[in-house]
């Protein structure tokens, strides 16, 4: 069937960490994915400081822009044209959602469920137990490309190593770590 509503996967991911939240909507509708925003923003273990989100109009709307900037969070939107510039996300569509999800298209409530049970599970192997290399240096040497990339570290490791996120934050998310059992994570 090609009609009608579908569940999309909604995926924040940020850039310094890896840190990774997503979570299932109804459909693109911008009221149903502001909300599934203002959701993924409390899972965050850290402020939400920037959005630079796709330019469809579920993000780039009054809403959206007002809520940003009464929250003080600076609003930017990928170049049009330049299916690059979400590298980011689409690096997470893929060994997140695809990995775990595949290509079906779920539209029934019941699968809207199933789907947001699984990422409650997912965010925590992933960003607790699942190592990320992050490119450092990218240069060209003749026709060949090299890429130099820091030592694999999982989003939580990141975070406790950041300067820029509070102690009681990475406390909250020591104790947190301290509660989870990655096999039984897989398992879930």
């Amino acid at each position: 069937r090609s009609y009608g509503e579908f569940c999309f996967s909604l995926n924040m991911t940020d850039i310094h960490t890896g840190w990774t939240e997503t979570q299932c909507v109804r459909n693109k509708a911008q009221i149903k994915v502001f909300e599934a925003l203002k959701d993924l923003r409390k899972r965050l273990p850290f402020p939400l400081k920037g959005i630079d989100s796709d330019n469809g109009a579920e993000f780039i709307n009054g809403e959206m822009i007002r809520y940003c900037e009464q929250e003080k969070i600076t609003f930017t939107r990928s170049r049009k044209n330049y299916k690059n510039d979400q590298c980011y996300i689409e690096q997470k569509n893929w060994s997140i959602v695809r990995k775990y999800t595949g290509y079906a298209r779920y539209d029934s409530n019941d699968e809207l469920i199933i789907l947001n049970e699984l990422y409650k599970h997912l965010r925590l192997f992933t960003n607790y137990f699942l190592p990320v290399m992050q490119m450092q240096e990218k240069f060209r040497i003749g026709a060949y490309v090299k890429k130099r990339y820091d030592t694999p570290r999982t989003p939580y490791q990141r975070i406790l190593e950041s300067p820029h996120v509070s102690l009681d934050d990475k406390e909250l998310l020591i104790k947190t770590y301290q509660t989870l059992n990655p096999f039984e994570l897989k398992k879930k």
